[in-house]
């Protein structure tokens, strides 16, 4: 999307942009579902917040997937409140590119997910995905509850070994943590694709397969 240099690190809070107090307008509805593109989960669902580079290729993989019930993009991980598309591309808010997932977890488990988003990206690319170079462009995770937690560390342990296996030097640079602040990206960006078929999509993954953890008995 933004091929120009950016900064390799990440703002501190007394360099950082100061962004702004209010939201930045977003969508209404979710193009492809018509669900309220701000909903929150229904009882029963749960939530988790995926960074992979370039979001709307993301948003994409995730929306298709059965069991998710909504996906929307913004931003998250950084300092700036409220910021704008332009703002994050800049690499001074700290932020990455993120797809927030609501799912029923009855249809679609958190492990499948995890694996769906460990194998749809490079993971160990640092700042970065691809030709996509920034500090907007890390890899996170951002869980919202402790057995969120516990399986993603426990996967990303096992897919570093799976890269490892198959000659893969760099090891996974995921950044992974509680869900913070999540801002909402502008309405052009919510299901991107969906919108412009024919749309830019920097998704690739390693070409190794993730395991899901050993169902205990």
């Amino acid at each position: 999307m933004f091929f120009s240099r950016k900064p390799a690190a990440l703002p501190t809070r007394d360099t950082a942009l100061p962004g702004r107090s209010k939201p930045i307008p977003t969508a209404v509805a979710h193009f492809v579902n018509g669900r309220p593109i701000q909903a929150d989960a229904p009882a029963g669902y749960e939530t988790a917040v995926f960074g992979l580079g370039c979001f709307w290729g993301a948003e994409r993989i995730f929306w298709q997937t059965k069991g998710v019930w909504l996906t929307r993009v913004g931003y998250a991980g950084g300092i700036t409140p409220n910021p704008t598309y332009e703002e994050v591309c800049s690499g001074g808010t700290g932020h990455t590119e993120i797809v927030e997932v609501i799912f029923n977890p009855a249809e679609v488990t958190f492990a499948d997910l995890m694996k769906l988003f460990l194998e749809s990206h490079d993971p160990t690319q640092g700042m970065r995905q691809g030709n996509d170079v920034g500090t907007q462009y890390r890899s996170a995770l951002y869980f919202t509850t402790p057995e969120q937690e516990r399986t993603a560390r426990e996967m990303i342990a096992a897919y570093n070994a799976e890269l490892a296996a198959n000659g893969h030097r760099a090891p996974v640079t995921t950044e992974l943590g509680p869900r913070g602040d999540v801002f909402l990206a502008e309405e052009y960006h919510q299901q991107y694709l969906a919108k412009n078929p024919n749309g830019y999509c920097g998704i690739g993954g390693t070409g190794v397969s993730c395991p899901l953890p050993q169902v205990k008995a």
